[in-house]
């Protein structure tokens, strides 16, 4: 365990927004250029629980067409892909041209969770280790951008977070049995994850850290790392020409009264004028 928490400047709300305003229309640029060209991106987000993977990915996907850019955060296998080769349920999940995948983990629950967990064996998790440097590597041979982020947080700053989550009603769902007992088993996580990046960390497919103990520059960090990594060029959409709208003389709308109206509930929180 660290013997502290690292002393951050955390970024100010203000210039924070800016910034990340600024990064979203480029990943709006980003993605345009990936749609017509073809390209394919896949973006995989690993680390420890409460690391800030999904507020990153949140973050990046807020103004993106999901039909271009789609996240990917795969339940349990079911008791048929269990029977499968280990990573024949992710590919099923990879872009085709014109897309972009993030996935919110992947194929490394194997070295992490499942290692640490006892949910595999220890054969298939050596075959896991020595058959991901050869699939990535098929990935990218076959034109496909795959970029590896390991978001890292400190004990200090998990269990808080975590304790944060406890109370808000609105995030509790976020925590669960398997989250607390990473905070028991952190050193176990620590080798699993440093075993992970020696057989993996391959000049094809990189592991990139995003250092997290301040969520708002870890969203920064890691959006402007990841711009920088597709070689995206500006192209301009096709130009769209909003017609004059055509007279509705041979048109009338039904009294309001005849369709089910949902209630004006935000009618209730109008204050009355002084």
């Amino acid at each position: 365990m660290s013997k502290s928490p690292p002393q951050i400047v955390r970024v100010k709300k203000k210039p924070y927004e800016a910034e990340l305003a600024r990064l979203q229309a480029e990943l709006v640029t980003m993605q345009q250029w990936v749609k017509s060209s073809g390209a394919r991106v896949v973006v995989i987000f690993e680390g420890r629980d409460a690391a800030g993977k999904g507020s990153a990915i949140k973050r990046i996907t807020q103004y993106l067409n999901p039909r271009v850019a789609r996240v990917v955060a795969l339940p349990m296998p079911t008791e048929r892909q269990r029977g499968q080769w280990y990573f024949q349920r992710y590919i099923e999940h990879l872009p085709s041209t014109g897309e972009i995948v993030l996935m919110d983990r992947s194929w490394y629950n194997r070295a992490g969770v499942e290692r640490v967990m006892g949910y595999c064996t220890s054969d298939e998790y050596r075959r896991f280790l020595h058959q991901a440097p050869l699939f990535e590597r098929m990935l990218v041979e076959d034109g496909i951008l795959l970029v590896k982020y390991w978001f890292s947080v400190s004990d200090q700053e998990q269990e808080r977070r975590f304790r944060s989550r406890l109370k808000d009603p609105m995030r509790r769902w976020k925590l669960s049995e398997t989250d607390v007992l990473s905070i028991i088993k952190w050193v176990d996580y620590s080798k699993a994850k440093d075993e992970m990046f020696v057989h993996t960390d391959i000049a094809e497919a990189p592991w990139w850290v995003v250092e997290s103990e301040d969520k708002r520059a870890s969203r920064l960090n890691a959006i402007s790392h990841l711009l920088s990594l597709v070689p995206y060029e500006k192209t301009d959409p096709p130009k769209v020409r909003i017609p004059p709208r055509p007279s509705a003389s041979d048109y009338e709308r039904p009294p309001r009264e005849m369709n089910h109206q949902v209630p004006d509930h935000a009618a209730t929180l109008a204050k009355p004028e002084e």
